[in-house]
Formats: structure tokens, sequence, C-alpha cells
């Protein structure tokens, strides 16, 4: 097994809501949206599709919506992590059935697990389930960090095909890319650093702004591809205000809040997300309009 399919602009999809449910005609249209605009895959039910507050239903479902809509035009990497590894078996299991292309699965968050507990943990789903598995290493969210030394062993289970690391440390990024090889993927968690990654070997990005500009994201990545540097780095920084306006809070909330403003769907978050101050979404509008999305 191998990442290739997961390389380019990956988009971590909100989960819209309406009166408390999931929203499943504006998740259609979302994804819908995000097929047209170009990008190479999917992620439902990650972090910023806020999946922990989803039902184990509901995150079935989104997940099965997702594949359903996808069609096979677009790669779908399953959100299916978890601090308890036989929910995260499980939740690989059903996006496994309903056709995942794949599944991206956060390192334990809360219980702290040792490298060893990490190891294990991820050699046990990748045992349950035949899907290649993506890493998802954010340590700011799940007070453990994957170690480049660590990522080397857990790169050496058959499935694992990659990660997508969010430490923000590029250099850390650098010594995984230098010690994993070219045929492990490291994407980019951060918008903000897609550029950065992928000038010392880095895959792509699973992105949050490609939730409004699916576009502009998969032209900086062709560009990027085809040798066209200059013009890679131009769109890099005309997006980068817009990167960093949607993490002035917590994420999903200022996207969702943005998404709101274009007229996508509703901005209802589930507690304890909540949504974002007046003056974030003030900001986001002069953005937004640039891109023209107002």
């Amino acid at each position: 097994m191998n990442g290739m399919k997961f390389r380019g602009v990956v988009t971590a999809i909100v989960t819209p809501f309406k009166n408390g449910e999931v929203d499943e005609d504006a998740l259609r249209k979302h994804i819908r949206f995000q097929i047209e605009g170009g990008v190479q895959g999917l992620v439902p039910c990650g972090t910023t599709g806020e999946s922990p507050t989803l039902s184990h239903e509901e995150h079935n479902r989104v997940v099965a919506i997702t594949v359903e809509e996808a069609a096979g035009k677009v790669a779908v990497l399953a959100g299916a992590g978890s601090n308890s590894t036989r929910e995260a078996i499980a939740l690989a299991v059903h996006a496994k059935k309903v056709g995942a292309d794949g599944l991206l699965m956060v390192t334990p968050y809360y219980n702290k697990p040792t490298p060893e507990g990490i190891f294990l943990h991820y050699k046990a789903v990748s045992e349950a389930v035949d899907l290649p598995i993506m890493l998802y290493n954010i340590p700011g969210r799940c007070g453990v960090n994957i170690l480049p030394e660590t990522m080397v062993k857990l790169a050496e289970i058959p499935n694992v095909v990659g990660v997508k690391e969010a430490t923000g440390d590029l250099g850390q990024m650098t010594r995984t890319i230098e010690l994993c090889g070219p045929d492990f993927l490291v994407t980019s968690g951060d918008d903000a650093l897609t550029l950065p990654l992928l000038s010392v070997g880095g895959g792509g990005i699973i992105s949050v702004a490609s939730n409004l500009i699916p576009g502009p994201m998969v032209e900086m990545w062709k560009a990027w591809e085809s040798g066209e540097v200059k013009k890679a780095r131009e769109l890099f920084f005309k997006m980068l205000p817009l990167f960093k306006a949607l993490f002035v809070e917590t994420n999903p909330m200022p996207v969702k809040a943005a998404l709101s403003l274009a007229g996508r769907m509703d901005s209802e978050m589930r507690l304890p997300m909540c949504q974002p101050k007046p003056a974030t979404v003030e900001a986001l509008k002069p953005l937004l309009k640039q891109w023209g999305l107002m």
C-alpha cells in the first residue's frame, strides 16, 4: 500500500448542522462544491468536522454520504480516530464497509500513551482493517507528539502510508521525511505551512481553507507540481491572510462562520464549539469579498 492517492489538496470537510441535526442536504452540496473545485480528496469526520461531538451513528452516516457523493471521483480518507483502540477499529471497519479509500487516524488523545502504546494502537487497527492509514499528529490537541524516530517504526506497519503533520514544527516534519523516505507521505495539517512543507518533500495539504477556496488551493498545488515555483509562491502569499484568519480562534469556528457568510450553510456548531467573536467574523468579511465569496 502507498499514500499516493492522498497527495495534493485534500479537504477536511466541515459537518453542517441545522436545528441540532446533521444537515445532510448542505453536506452533499458542500461535497459537490469540493469536487467541482478540483480537490484530490476529502476527509469527513476529522477535527474540522467536529467529530468529537458526533454520535457513532452520525459519524458513520457522514462517512457514508461522503463516499456516496464522491462516487470514486476523489479519494475519501475517513476520519476514524479515537482514544479507545476498540472504538477506532469499529469506526475503521464501518469506513471500509461503505467504501472509503483510507483512514485518517488521530493519535490517541487524553490517555497520553507512550510511544510503544501509540505503535500498538495503530498496529491493532491495521491488523483489523485492510485500508491505507494516514496518521494524524497534532500534539496541541492530543497531548502527545509522534517523534520522527517513532514515525519510522510506525511506517514499517504495512498499511500505514503517511502522516498529516500538525505539529507546526517544520524541522520535525523535515526530519520525518528524511528518516521515512519518499514512499512515506507527509502532508501538512496547517494551511500556512503548505508551501514550506512542499519545498522539503511534503506531499500536499489536508486543508481547512479549501472548504472555502478549493480552486485556488488546487491551483497552487498544481503550479508547484509542474515546477511553476513563482506562481505557487504568489498564490500562497495571496491566500496567507485567509489562512491566518481561519485560525484566529479554534478550528472550525472561523471556517464555519465564513461558510455561513458565503451562504453555503448555517454556522451552527455543537458545544463546546461555539460562535466566534464578532471581531473574528468582521475580519473575515473583506477576505471573503476578495475571493468573491460575498
